[in-house]
């Protein structure tokens, strides 16, 4: 089977094109760094040629609300139109936990936009839903720091491992359509402070971890379990523990 993945060069992109590769699928890496460009559909005709399956876990370059909006409306409508005249029939869009309880947030609101295109599209879908990365632990202090005090918010987060995300998302890829949702998280909910303040400790890093219950997470104010996912998600198995462990 034919696979095409959007975004599959980078950090869950690579991993799902080995992933499917491993199980002996045709997987083929689409970005603009190999021809493919979704914004103005340079490449897509090409590579959709033959494919059965078509991932998308493409990200916008900017976070600004009004153009990460214009990336996943314009990207999310070419792609489809390109699939549907390839005859592609199932697409697989990688979204976020707690999508649709943030719609104040510019980036949350995009990706349900790129949802609603995606239902509409006709074509048979899968939307996977995954809680945040361990990878960014460092990035999301980062942007919560206030002179050597990070102000985090009050809440709970279920983060996991890029590789338990990229083995949900090909195993969904090689499934049958779900023409629906299906969401994926950690082993472990951790409060935000306790989550930050594991991630940076390993380097040494003297910057203070402080709870707040205003403090935003990328513009958006979260309930305790704004972030956390449902009853009914698969489970991954890595630990956050671990993780940090392979990371020395």
């Amino acid at each position: 089977m034919k696979v095409v993945v959007i975004g599959g060069t980078g950090l869950i992109g690579s991993k799902v094109v080995g992933k499917l590769k491993d199980h002996g699928h045709e997987a083929v890496a689409a970005s603009p760094n190999t021809g493919v460009n979704t914004l103005t559909g340079e490449g897509l005709a090409d590579v959709l040629k033959g494919a059965s399956v078509v991932v998308d876990v493409s990200n916008s370059p900017s976070f600004a609300p009004d153009a990460v909006m214009e990336f996943f409306r314009t990207s999310t409508a070419n792609l489809l139109v390109a699939e549907a005249e390839a005859g592609v029939t199932h697409h697989v869009a990688l979204s976020i936990v707690g999508t649709e309880r943030l719609e104040e947030n510019g980036y949350f609101r995009a990706k349900l936009a790129q949802e609603g295109l995606i239902k509409a599209s006709g074509i048979a879908y899968s939307i996977v839903h995954a809680t945040q990365f361990f990878e960014f632990v460092t990035a999301i202090a980062d942007s919560m720091t206030e002179g050597d005090t990070v102000r985090c918010p009050a809440a709970k987060i279920q983060p996991m491992y890029s590789d338990d995300v990229a083995t949900a998302v090909a195993r969904t890829a090689a499934g049958a359509p779900l023409n629906g949702t299906v969401e994926i998280a950690g082993p472990e909910a951790f409060g935000f402070k306790e989550f930050l303040e594991q991630g940076l400790a390993p380097h040494g890093d003297p910057r203070k971890v402080e709870a707040d219950v205003h403090a935003p997470y990328f513009g958006s104010e979260l309930e305790e379990a704004s972030l956390l996912p449902g009853p009914d998600a698969q489970i991954a198995e890595t630990r956050f523990a671990d993780w940090l462990a392979q990371q020395r």
